[in-house]
């Protein structure tokens, strides 16, 4: 049988063309539908952040610098705690000279103009800041934990020597940290639509680019699991056998009336540093970390609702400026436990309020008058942990 050119029909490339007709106009396979991109109103960050940064600007160089000066300049003998101080100081000085930069960007509506390295630079002092601080503070708490429960191991572990290396140690693992941040902290064009007109524009990436943001989640991730629930699990616990130690000692009797003025005084440090710690972690740290942490999964979630990533983009970028608030509150720590001999300094009436609320506090509650242990040993380690 033939055909009337005498070739065989071809079959083949009809079936071919019919199939891929068919693949070309079929719906695709069951994809999830994803949501329409979420515009984001960021207008009151505008205002909100320059005055918050400022603040924090204006503070920390002042406080810090006192704080340094005093240290330096008018105290002759340094024990465990003034090293530790003296170390978070430094930091936060270091981070309060990078503020002006965020301020004139945010003025300047996100426009980012001193260049790729100085963004890296300013991106990177905030959390290796964040993280020395969180650190050091740690380090106090630790400190005080030996002291109070366990006083002969301060004698013999927390030399000034000691001490020295251990902050060190703690800059070396702060900066092993958070050197990434120099890889993922970039400039990037941003079109910005005005009039509807667009106006392109350099900006400075707080955490990622976004075709890069998936690979800066599981090290965000990490960041905040090692730089802040790791040492608020450890201060945590320290602060709890603190806790129960001091309250140990409410039922005790002193050996002596003229021993208790010495060892009230140590003691009433010891107490102010543990609320001041809380305050600071409570304030500064935890609501940052919390919503820092939602935010980086949710950015990476797909079909967010659009008020749900808003609501967590503006909680998270309120805190932000909450966590800065640590460069100058750290000196709460200072002047919170400096000696009450000597010249004091006129910034440090700005913590008097709060000193009076903590006298207030220990007067209630940690000074009874059946008084303190009588205990030698503890009371050497617990008043003597400096």
């Amino acid at each position: 049988m033939s055909t009337t050119n005498g070739d065989p029909p071809n079959i083949s490339n009809s079936v071919q063309d019919d199939v891929l007709s068919s693949i070309l106009h079929s719906p695709p396979p069951s994809t999830p539908t994803l949501l329409p991109s979420c515009s984001i109103d960021e207008s009151y960050k505008y205002i909100f952040l320059p005055i918050c940064y400022s603040f924090t600007f204006t503070f920390s160089i002042l406080l810090n610098s006192v704080v340094l000066y005093r240290s330096f300049c008018q105290t002759k003998r340094w024990n465990a705690s003034l090293i530790y101080m003296v170390n978070l100081a430094s930091t936060d000085f270091m981070y309060g000279l990078s503020l002006p930069f965020l301020v004139a960007s945010y003025i300047m509506h996100d426009r980012w103009v001193f260049g790729d390295f100085m963004c890296r630079l300013v991106r990177f002092l905030f959390y290796f800041n964040l993280y020395c601080s969180i650190f050091f503070l740690t380090c106090i708490s630790v400190h005080r934990y030996l002291g109070i429960c366990h006083p002969m191991k301060v004698i013999t572990l927390e030399t000034k020597k000691a001490v020295k290396y251990i902050c060190i140690l703690v800059w070396i693992v702060v900066f092993a940290l958070t050197s990434p941040i120099f890889r993922f902290a970039q400039t990037g064009i941003v079109t910005s639509v005005n009039q509807n007109s667009e106006i392109p524009y350099q900006n400075c990436w707080d955490d990622a680019i976004d075709k890069e943001f998936p690979d800066y989640v599981p090290y965000g991730i990490i960041l905040h699991l090692l730089g802040f629930f790791v040492p608020f699990s450890i201060i945590a616990w320290c602060y709890s056998h603190v806790v129960v130690t001091i309250f140990r000692t409410l039922h005790s009797r002193p050996s002596s009336r003229k021993a208790r003025s010495p060892y009230a005084n140590r003691r009433r440090k010891s107490i102010k540093t543990i609320i001041t710690i809380t305050f600071l972690f409570v304030l500064c740290f935890l609501p940052f970390h919390v919503t820092r942490t939602i935010f980086l999964l949710l950015k990476v979630t797909k079909r967010v609702p659009c008020q749900t990533m808003t609501m967590v983009s503006m909680c998270y970028k309120i805190t932000r400026p909450l966590a800065s608030f640590n460069a100058w509150l750290n000196a709460l720590l200072y002047f919170l436990t400096k000696d009450k001999g000597g010249r004091q300094c006129p910034l440090s009436l700005v913590w008097n309020p709060w000193v009076h609320l903590l006298g207030k506090f220990e007067s209630r509650w940690l000074v009874p008058s059946s008084g303190l242990t009588t205990h030698r040993k503890v009371q050497e380690g617990w008043y003597g942990a400096g």
